[in-house]
């Protein structure tokens, strides 16, 4: 297989992330339009991500967040987000660099991406074999205030990136 001198893989993780940035962005600007909420999965102990001691104890390794009725103080930049929101009745601030985001998931709609991280991504000379760094996926909401997400319907299909990716 042919070296990928151009890495289309980074321009497209970093395109799908792009997307992310841009609803994120605008929800802080507009609000949530419609039934449109979001479940944003990443790795707590990433670079640049700020959570209280009291929650990295209580996930360690992977938190996800739901933006829907009740969170505060959106602020979104080129590099990450920030957000206010409430666990167990304690109001946190969070501070979350894009590149520590697995996966974004709006059951609304069924859309979902999913990332590798800086901290799970293929070393250099494994990258023509690996995964697609954006597929869409359905995560798994672990905070406290989490509700079931929505199942997808019988006609929603998932389309893998990768899928299209020359073999």
């Amino acid at each position: 297989m042919a070296t990928d001198h151009i890495r289309y893989d980074v321009l497209a993780r970093d395109a799908l992330r792009g997307v992310l940035r841009r609803v994120l962005a605008d929800a802080a600007e507009h609000g949530l339009p419609g039934d449109h909420h979001f479940f944003i999965t990443f790795v707590s102990t990433a670079d640049g991500v700020k959570l209280s001691p009291r929650l990295l104890a209580q996930y360690p390794e992977e938190m996800t967040v739901i933006l829907q009725h009740q969170f505060w103080d959106l602020v979104v930049t080129e590099e990450r987000f920030e957000v206010g929101l409430s666990f167990g009745g304690i109001p946190e601030r969070l501070v979350i660099p894009f590149s520590a985001i697995k996966s974004f998931f709006d059951p609304s709609v069924q859309f979902g991406l999913q990332f590798e991280t800086s901290d799970t991504a293929a070393p250099a000379d494994e990258q023509e074999t690996a995964a697609s760094p954006a597929t869409p996926a359905l995560p798994v909401p672990t905070n406290e205030e989490a509700s079931e997400p929505e199942k997808p319907s019988e006609g929603a299909e998932v389309v893998r990136l990768d899928r299209f990716r020359k073999k």
